[in-house]
């Protein structure tokens, strides 16, 4: 038996749970490290056998209920914010409130303000085809990814 194997044993052992086999016993002779080890952790063991849990004082349970009676008391009495520091009601007394400004200050905003109307730009102009371009981009740009291909390239390079 190696080492290796002795230590995932030795809880057991030195616990009483499992009794030791021959191969154990054999391996504890010719390893003082391991011997020592089983040891030491059978005193440990020996030692935690006897303790004692501390008995709780007699007004324990007195204490702890006049303590949890303070407690809710103290949650009641909380005051009229007391619903705040709820998560829930937090969140949306804060977003009533954010939703409020933004209506009654909505004409301050610039992104909500409305814009005068610009002069329409008769088409057929060059300043009139540049802005129809421009609005286009984003077509024109998938028609040139969809004219090129993969083997285009490769034969670029």
């Amino acid at each position: 038996m190696s080492c290796e194997q002795m230590r995932e044993l030795m809880p057991d052992v030195a616990s009483g749970m499992t009794v030791a086999s021959a191969e154990l016993n054999s391996h504890l002779k010719d390893c003082t490290p391991c011997a020592g080890t089983l040891a030491a952790m059978q005193q440990t063991m020996a030692l935690l056998d006897e303790w004692k849990a501390p008995e709780p004082t007699p007004y324990f349970d007195t204490r702890l209920q006049a303590l949890l009676r303070e407690e809710k008391a103290k949650k009641q009495s909380a005051g009229l914010f007391a619903w705040f520091r709820r998560p829930a009601f937090g969140i949306g007394a804060v977003a009533v409130l954010a939703f409020g400004v933004a209506f009654v200050n909505g004409d301050k905003f610039p992104s909500l303000v409305n814009k005068p109307a610009q002069q329409a730009v008769v088409k057929g102009t060059p300043v009139g085809d540049l802005e129809n371009l421009d609005n286009q981009a984003e077509l024109l740009q998938d028609f040139d990814a969809m004219d090129s291909s993969p083997d285009d390239e490769a034969q670029s390079n």
